[in-house]
Order: C-alpha cells, then structure tokens, then sequence
C-alpha cells in the first residue's frame, strides 16, 4: 500500500467517521470509518518506513550500490 493510497483511506475513514449521520442497518458507518483510518495510518507508517529504508540503502549519491561479490 502506498502512501498515497493510505492517504485516500484515510480521508474515506474519516468521511465515514464524522460526516455520514444516516445508518445502515446492521452496520455501524462510525465503526468502519474507524477501522479505515487506522488501517491507513498503519499503511502510511509502513510506506515511510520502506521509503526511509530505501533511501539508505541507496546511499547518499541516490544511485543504487554496486553489487557485492
């Protein structure tokens, strides 16, 4: 999941959370908003993290190291 990805679930939780006021029956809109923003807060933490991984790896230069061995 990529970080704008995670974005959009983010801000379609959050539609879900705070400005849907009619019901489902048999489902709690407040309920799942809340699990998408969390579930896209996670994916956004793991997207930052690969990306900071990533550019470490790569090095200063920015170009990818040449292979070892």
């Amino acid at each position: 999941m990529g970080a704008a990805f995670s974005l959009f679930i983010i801000a379609i939780g959050a539609i879900c959370r705070y400005a849907i006021t009619d019901g489902v029956s048999g489902v709690d809109i407040s309920v799942v908003g809340t699990i998408l923003i969390v579930c896209g807060v996670i994916g956004l933490v793991l997207s930052i993290i690969k990306m900071v991984m990533d550019s470490e790896r790569r090095g200063p230069g920015g170009g990818v190291p040449p292979a070892q061995g």
